[in-house]
């Protein structure tokens, strides 16, 4: 493993910072995967059976359903506020699965912006550059992703046709397991992970999504491994986690780490506990907190070593400033510091 260069932004912190998960919601009927959190108080959370959640004072969840939506496996979920967001249902698009839905209204009300039943489309993620600006992305069809783009906040969607955009390898694709295998930062970028062939691939994007390059990792990938999910906390700085999902406790080599805006990525160390990580976030500045079903790990030195959080299993996580909140298998928590 080559070592991480303490320049810029990458500053160790070596005291220890305790924290243990605090469930605020639970009901072992849905399986959430979205998480979007929007402040220190306010978050949406979004799973199966087209469950949608919100909370605005950081503690108490409300339950916002989607009329019609019942069947629907809510993937991703992106919240501009505590009235605006848009959710997006994974599954085949061919059995009616493959649909967009808008609220402005808390998620009192729900209006469907996009749906397609074209063959190949399967919907992995959504996200926002600003409160105009977004894209949704589907597993590749004829070759390629399937890419959507908004310019007026979600409320109308249309396909994306880049000008450069490499084809995807036999079987590749991307796993809608956090939400986050989609992910944009500043200054027009987007990157999308990848697994299914032989090695995870990163794909990015400098200019909103008009032209794509590809780059090649070290993590293994099969059709049950590669990378799962990515974090990146300003133009330079990102990480992505990853492993294998039939064999959740399998140490491998499953963590990435970039400095230069995704150009090049070098591996971090394998997280503890060890296993698959499905998504990774950034707390207070300085910690970083990967989640999967192999247990929760943080570590304050950007991946050089982790500590284990404890077992807990969720497939997604998401932050603002002091707060943390982590979601899976019927079940939303907050990391709270001990």
């Amino acid at each position: 493993m080559k070592q991480i260069s303490l320049v810029g932004l990458f500053l160790i912190f070596t005291m220890p910072v305790l924290a243990q998960w605090q469930t605020q919601f639970n009901d072992p009927n849905i399986s959430f995967r979205g998480l979007c959190v929007v402040s220190e108080k306010i978050a949406w959370a979004s799973g199966s059976k087209g469950s949608v959640l919100r909370t605005i004072d950081g503690t108490t969840w409300q339950q916002l359903p989607v009329a019609g939506a019942e069947k629907l496996d809510f993937r991703d979920i992106h919240a501009f506020n505590a009235q605006e967001a848009v959710v997006v249902s994974a599954g085949e698009a061919t059995t009616g699965a493959a649909k967009v839905f808008k609220t402005n209204d808390g998620g009192k009300t729900w209006r469907l912006v996009f749906e397609t039943t074209q063959k190949g489309v399967f919907f992995d993620g959504v996200d926002f550059w600003n409160k105009k600006e977004g894209i949704i992305f589907s597993d590749p069809v004829e070759g390629r992703w399937f890419l959507l783009q908004t310019h007026d906040g979600g409320n109308t969607w249309e396909k994306l046709i880049p000008e450069t955009l490499p084809l995807c390898e036999d079987n590749e694709a991307a796993f809608a397991a956090s939400g986050t295998s989609l992910v944009i930062a500043p200054q027009g970028k987007a990157f999308i992970c990848t697994g299914g062939s032989t090695y995870a691939r990163i794909f990015a994007s400098a200019d909103y999504g008009k032209n794509w390059t590809v780059s090649s990792t070290a993590i293994a990938a099969n059709a049950s491994t590669g990378l799962f999910g990515m974090h990146f906390w300003d133009a330079q700085h990102g990480f992505a986690v990853g492993g294998d999902y039939k064999q959740v406790n399998k140490a491998m080599s499953h963590t990435l780490y970039t400095q230069d805006g995704g150009k090049t990525w070098q591996e971090a160390s394998q997280t503890n506990p060890a296993g698959l990580k499905e998504g990774v976030a950034l707390w207070q500045k300085r910690i970083l907190v990967a989640v999967g079903p192999s247990g929760t790990s943080k570590s304050s030195d950007w991946g050089q070593t982790w500590q284990a959080i404890d077992q807990s299993a969720f497939h997604a996580v998401g932050s603002k400033g002091n707060s943390v909140w982590a979601v899976g298998k019927g079940i939303i928590a907050r990391l709270q510091s001990e």
